[in-house]
C-alpha cells in the first residue's frame, strides 16, 4: 500500500490493517448469522412475509395501533421503507390505515382482522425460528449474546 493512500495513519495502525481478516470482522459475522436466520425464517414462516413485514405485524400486535412514523422507529425502518411495508400489507388486507383524528397528516396503522388471524397463526412459528437461530448456544450463552447485542443496538 502506498504511503500516499495512508498518509495520516501511524505505523501501528498500518500493522493492524495488514492483520485484517474479513472472517473476523463483526459486520461480516453478523451478516452470515443473519443469512442463516433468514433461511430459518423463510422455512418457518414461508415466503409470503418478509422479516420486515413480520416485524410490523408483530409490533402492531403488541401495540394495537401506532402512527406509521412511530411504527417505523420501533421496527428500525426508515420512513420510505416502513411506508412501502405498510402499503404492501395494506394491499393484502393485513393492516388498516386511517388518518389520525388529531393530526390528519399522520397515518394511523393497526392490524385488520385478517392480520390478527395471521399473527395468531404464525407467532409460535416465529418464536421457534428465534429458538432455532440461537440453538447452537447454551442458555447462558444466549442470554450473554442477546445482552451484548442489545448494548450494540
Amino acid at each position: 500500500m502506498s504511503n500516499l493512500l495512508w498518509p495520516r495513519f501511524d505505523s501501528a495502525l498500518k500493522d493492524d490493517m495488514t492483520d485484517y481478516r474479513l472472517d473476523d470482522q463483526i459486520g461480516f459475522i453478523l451478516r452470515q448469522v443473519y443469512q442463516r436466520h433468514a433461511v430459518l425464517f423463510s422455512d418457518g414462516l414461508g415466503d409470503d412475509l418478509t422479516p420486515m413485514q413480520w416485524a410490523v405485524l408483530a409490533k402492531l400486535a403488541e401495540l394495537g395501533t401506532s402512527s406509521q412514523n412511530l411504527l417505523g422507529r420501533l421496527t428500525a425502518m426508515d420512513v420510505a421503507t416502513v411506508k412501502g411495508v405498510v402499503e404492501r400489507l395494506s394491499r393484502r388486507g393485513l393492516i388498516e390505515t386511517a388518518p389520525d383524528a388529531e393530526d390528519r397528516r399522520r397515518l394511523v396503522v393497526s392490524l385488520s382482522a385478517s392480520g390478527q388471524a395471521l399473527y395468531a397463526q404464525l407467532v409460535a412459528r416465529a418464536a421457534k425460528v428465534s429458538h432455532q437461530t440461537l440453538a447452537p448456544l447454551s442458555e447462558a450463552e444466549r442470554d450473554t449474546l442477546l445482552g451484548l447485542l442489545g448494548k450494540l443496538r
